[in-house]
C-alpha cells in the first residue's frame, strides 16, 4: 500500500495553537486503493429491500388481524355456545381465555386428536390450531410495537435504529435507510456536547439534549441558537421556563419574504387582527370571530390550546376561491366558510423570536452559526 500524501497540517506539533475543524477531509486522508473504500463500495451495493419492509405497516396489519380474530371469536361462540367477547372487543387475554374454554371442552367430551394421512381433523382441533396461530401472531405484533415504542419504524438488524430519509448525493436524492440522528452543541467552535437520538426529526431532540448537557456540564448556557428544524411551541416554552433565550429560526422565515406568501389572502399573517375584540378581518372585510378552543396533544405528550376562528359571511365573496384552499373537502365551495386554527402562544413566541433573530445581536449569532459548520445547535 502506498503512503498517503499529507495535504493537511500536522496539528500535533503545535497543539496549543491549532484547533481541529470537523469533519476532516476523508477523501484526502484515505487513498483510492485503500481496502476501506472497497468495503464501502460493497456496502453501497447491498440489497436492502428486505430491510425497508420493516418500515411502518405494523399497526395497520395488527388492525387487520384484530378484525379476523373478532370474526373467529364470534364463530367459536356460535359453535360451542358460550360468550367470551363483550362490546366487540378482543385482546390477547381474551384469546387465552378462549383457549382454556376449548381445552376444557376437549377434556369433558374426551376428544382425542388423531394424526396421520387419511384422518380428518375434528372441528375443535381446527379451532384450537387457528387460535394458536392468532395468539402467536398477536404476540409478534405486540413485541414489534414494544420495540418500536413512540417511533414509527425500526430496523430488524438494529432495533435501536430508525428509518430516516437520507440525502446522499449531490442532487439530494432521498433514500430510506436505518440511521441515528446525531446532535452536537458548539461553543466558540468547540464541540461541548454530543447526543445520539433515534428520532428522525430534530424537533423532539432539543429538550433531551439540553437536559443531558446540564446534568454533566458545570455551566448553563443562556442563549440557544438553532435552525428551523428545532422550532416548536414545546421547545419555546421549555427554554422560557428554563431561563434561556431562544434564537431559533422560524420554519417559514424564508417563505415570509416571498411575494407569493405576502399576497396569499387566506393566510392568518396577511389578515388584520383586532387584539381587543380578538378577531380577524379578511380582505373582503368579513369578521372571523372565536368559535371555541380545542386542546391538542402532540406526539411527545405536550398539550397545546388552539383557538378556532370562523367567518359566517363567505357567501358570494369574490375572493373565496383564493382565500379558502383545499380540494379534498367534501363540502361544496359555495357552502364552505373560512376557518382559522391559531395557537396564540405559538403566535406570540413566533413574533418574539423573529424580533430577536433580526436584531443586530441575533444576526451576528446566526452568522457565527453559519460559519461554524459543526453547529447543531450553537450554544453561547
Amino acid at each position: 500500500m502506498r503512503l498517503n500524501k499529507l495535504l493537511q497540517k500536522d496539528y500535533t506539533l503545535s497543539s496549543l495553537y491549532y484547533q481541529i475543524k470537523l469533519p476532516l477531509d476523508v477523501e484526502i486522508l484515505i487513498p483510492a486503493d485503500d481496502p476501506v473504500r472497497l468495503l464501502s463500495a460493497f456496502v453501497e451495493g447491498m440489497e436492502l429491500s428486505d430491510l425497508y419492509q420493516t418500515y411502518g405497516r405494523i399497526k395497520k396489519n395488527q388492525a387487520k388481524l384484530f378484525d379476523k380474530i373478532l370474526v373467529f371469536v364470534e364463530e367459536c361462540e356460535n359453535l360451542y355456545d358460550f360468550r367470551i367477547a363483550y362490546n366487540g372487543k378482543v385482546s390477547l387475554h381474551t384469546l387465552k381465555r378462549l383457549r382454556k374454554k376449548l381445552c376444557r371442552i376437549r377434556q369433558e367430551e374426551g376428544i382425542v386428536f388423531v394424526h396421520g394421512t387419511g384422518r380428518r381433523k375434528t372441528r375443535l382441533r381446527k379451532s384450537l390450531e387457528t387460535l394458536k396461530t392468532y395468539i402467536a401472531k398477536l404476540k409478534e405484533y405486540n413485541k414489534k410495537l414494544y420495540v418500536c415504542g413512540d417511533r414509527n419504524s425500526y430496523s430488524k438488524a438494529d432495533p435501536d435504529a430508525t428509518f430516516m430519509r437520507m440525502k446522499e448525493d449531490a442532487m439530494l436524492n432521498e433514500q430510506l435507510k436505518p440511521a441515528y440522528n446525531l446532535q452536537h452543541g458548539v461553543d466558540s467552535e468547540y464541540i461541548t456536547w454530543l447526543d445520539i437520538s433515534s428520532r428522525p426529526t430534530d424537533t423532539r431532540t432539543l429538550i433531551p439534549f439540553l437536559k443531558d448537557m446540564e446534568l454533566y456540564l458545570p455551566l448553563k448556557y443562556q442563549e440557544i441558537v438553532a435552525d428551523a428544524g428545532y422550532e416548536s411551541e414545546e421547545n419555546y416554552l421549555f427554554l422560557e421556563e428554563n431561563g434561556q433565550l431562544a434564537y431559533i429560526k422560524p420554519q417559514n422565515y424564508e417563505i415570509l419574504k416571498t411575494r407569493k406568501y405576502r399576497q396569499d389572502i387566506g393566510r392568518m399573517e396577511n389578515m388584520k387582527y383586532d387584539e381587543k375584540a380578538d378577531c380577524y378581518y379578511c380582505k373582503n372585510g368579513q369578521v372571523l370571530t372565536v368559535q371555541y378552543e380545542k386542546r391538542e396533544k402532540t406526539a411527545s405528550g405536550y398539550r397545546r390550546i388552539v383557538t378556532v376562528y370562523r367567518s359566517s359571511g363567505c357567501g358570494g365573496c369574490p375572493f373565496k376561491t383564493d382565500c379558502i384552499k383545499g380540494n379534498n373537502c367534501k363540502t361544496p365551495m359555495e357552502d364552505r366558510q373560512k376557518v382559522l386554527y391559531v395557537s396564540k402562544k405559538m403566535k406570540e413566541e413566533h413574533q418574539e423570536t423573529i424580533k430577536r433573530i433580526t436584531s443586530d445581536y441575533g444576526t451576528q449569532l446566526r452568522m457565527d452559526r453559519s460559519e461554524t459548520e459543526t453547529c447543531d445547535p450553537l450554544i453561547t
